[in-house]
């Protein structure tokens, strides 16, 4: 349970209803919401007193802020956070929106670019925000992989396919990588990479990792029979050979050599398993993605939201996205619904001139 989801299941009815209600009159109207604006249709009878209480509790925990002297307030990037993950509620887009965008998208869906061009401009239309489109992505065989550290959080993947196509992909990289790490891995990938797309490279990977498990798992075997070591693999993820005090006095050469062998293979068995996480956030995506303010890495622009969704092809394979960017006060319970239809009808479009 992430820290926003705790603070909503910590909060008692009255709590829950001041917030929503502050974050629901600052998306409509952009103003901070006082006291005694609360007090006319709140669903008891609580006096303004109570309420303003009740607000410098949600200012305490972070929820809530002001932005200037005075007895409004508006939501914190982590109250807007909270609100969108766990009040909001997403339905379907409304018949006038889900019209405008189909009679946008309803042409001709041959060419590909003009679709994308109309899907751009259906979004900035619809939800008088700017759009985002991201292109498919290319399925041809990579010549070339290279990993570019942006920042501790964000990183580029560059990849250069067979037919000369060049493309760019951010992703948020594993915890504790490095460029040097980074470059060891576009190192090993390069040097597998010839004539297989990113999913065949994939593959081939979760091969070599299975491979290597076996391997461990037969020379931990003979270690623990003879009792220089006890193996403890609670999990895939968590296997450990735990040595034993006998195995640092060790007789021959050949144990010694099994117990670096084993070692070493651990260690390639983690780099293998970064790897494979690597080239899957490069390549994944999934449902509707809301990004509030400074968690807006992709821009850079604190004061903006970002709304945006994949879109997939016949086989179910991501292959490009379509978004929506605006102020941090987006009317979310109907900007959501709006990104997911676009995305799934620009989905199913391209699947249909197959």
């Amino acid at each position: 349970m992430n820290e926003t989801s705790k603070l909503l299941q910590d909060m008692n009815d009255r709590s829950r209803e001041v917030f929503r209600r502050v974050v629901e009159g600052y998306l409509a109207k952009g103003d901070p919401v006082g006291s005694r604006s609360l007090t006319r249709d709140f669903s008891e009878k609580v006096s303004a007193a109570t309420i303003r209480n009740v607000m410098q509790d949600l200012e305490y925990m972070g929820l809530l802020g002001s932005p200037h002297v005075s007895a409004g307030r508006i939501p914190t990037q982590m109250g807007l956070r909270m609100f969108v993950d766990g009040m909001i509620e997403i339905g379907d887009p409304s018949e006038p929106d889900r019209e405008k965008i189909d009679a946008t998208l309803g042409a001709d869906a041959s060419d590909v670019t003009g679709l994308l061009d109309r899907v751009g401009s259906a979004l900035s239309g619809v939800t008088h925000g700017a759009s985002l489109v991201l292109t498919p992505k290319h399925e041809a065989p990579i010549k070339h992989i290279e990993f570019v550290s942006l920042s501790q959080d964000r990183a580029l993947v560059v990849l250069v396919f067979s037919d000369g196509h060049v493309e760019n992909r951010l992703f948020t990289p594993p915890p504790g990588q490095t460029p040097s790490s980074m470059r060891e891995a576009a190192n090993f990938l390069n040097a597998l990479v010839e004539g297989k797309t990113i999913g065949e490279l994939q593959r081939s990977i979760a091969q070599q990792i299975r491979q290597r498990r076996q391997e461990i798992d037969r020379l931990a075997q003979e270690l623990v029979e003879s009792g220089l070591a006890l193996w403890d693999s609670d999990t895939e993820n968590t296997e450990r050979l735990i040595v034993r005090g006998r195995a640092n006095l060790l007789e021959s050469e050949a144990e010694a050599e099994d117990l670096e062998r084993i070692r070493s293979l651990f260690d390639d068995l983690e780099r293998k398993r970064d790897i494979a996480e690597f080239l899957e956030l490069a390549e994944g995506g999934d449902g509707v993605r809301i990004f509030i303010g400074s968690e807006n890495k992709l821009f850079s622009l604190s004061g903006s939201s970002l709304v945006v969704s994949p879109y997939m092809n016949a086989d179910r394979k991501v292959i490009g996205a379509v978004g929506v960017i605006g102020p941090t006060r987006l009317n979310y319970g109907r900007i959501v619904p709006i990104v997911n239809y676009t995305a799934q009808l620009v989905g199913k479009m391209i699947s249909n001139q197959k």
